[in-house]
């Protein structure tokens, strides 16, 4: 028995498909399966929380919104909670002047300390319309410093937007957070969202072991009025495991499906 996940979303749905049972069971041929060590676990874990958080992105935010950095003072040092409360000001300040405008924030967000021990903080927020302009409304709510300013782009489906919010400290960013607490270095290795987000649940549905074997052999079909990218399918056979699995995602269609190709590979 096989699991197909789908997770909608306004362009494109994203297509999963495992195996469901459990592993060893009574009619699964499965490959030779490999001694999974804490190391691949981490690694594994680490591409989930990355899929998860694009997914959130890509249900909540689009193209042309903000990537902005909070920033301090050159030489500024701070405490977490200082830090903290700066924050929560600018969220009312920022979440005041949206609503006069019948407009809701929304936000994902990570305090993080440089190499050199400066903090600042990350976030993504849906770009507000009309005027004011919602950089202006942004810079004019964040009274402790400056603030840079990305747009948002869709290519690569926010992956590298995604890595970057829930990367791990590197060693020297780990150097600096020896300054403090435990608790509050349970802050610069998080990230923190506005209750309002979407949080993508599949639909789910039941295969049985042949269907899901003619998919393999035959490729996926798309939906009615979507295409197949071709670069996002992944087939192959977890080496934890040695089942199958397929992953792909299905475009809306409106000037017609770009010709690529896809991929085979090995989680």
């Amino acid at each position: 028995m096989y699991w197909l996940d789908i997770f909608r979303f306004i362009d494109s749905n994203e297509i999963e498909i495992k195996y469901a049972g459990r592993y060893g069971a009574k009619g699964e041929k499965r490959a030779p399966r490999t001694k999974i060590t804490p190391e691949q676990i981490a690694k594994q874990n680490q591409r989930n929380r990355v899929k998860r958080m694009r997914r959130i992105i890509k249900a909540n935010f689009e193209a042309g919104d903000h990537w902005v950095t909070l920033k301090y003072p050159a030489g500024t040092r701070k405490g977490i909670e200082e830090v903290r409360k700066d924050l929560r000001l600018f969220i009312q300040r920022l979440r005041r002047a949206y609503k006069k405008k019948d407009e809701e924030l929304k936000f994902i967000y990570r305090i993080e300390i440089g190499a050199q021990g400066g903090i600042h903080i990350h976030m993504v927020l849906n770009r507000s319309r009309g005027d004011p302009a919602s950089d202006l409304m942004i810079q004019k709510a964040w009274k402790e410093g400056r603030v840079n300013f990305q747009s948002l782009y869709e290519d690569g489906s926010f992956i590298k937007l995604a890595e970057y919010i829930t990367k791990e400290p590197t060693e020297e960013v780990n150097h600096q957070m020896c300054l403090f607490c435990e608790e509050d270095k349970a802050e610069l290795i998080k990230y923190s969202t506005s209750r309002n987000l979407i949080r993508p649940v599949p639909e789910r549905k039941i295969y049985r072991r042949r269907t899901v074997r003619k998919i393999l052999q035959e490729g996926p079909t798309p939906s009615k009025g979507y295409y197949i990218d071709q670069s996002s399918i992944v087939q192959g056979v977890n080496p934890f495991t040695g089942c199958s699995y397929l992953q792909y995602t299905e475009i809306k269609i409106k000037d017609g499906p770009p010709g690529k190709k896809g991929r085979k590979e090995d989680v």
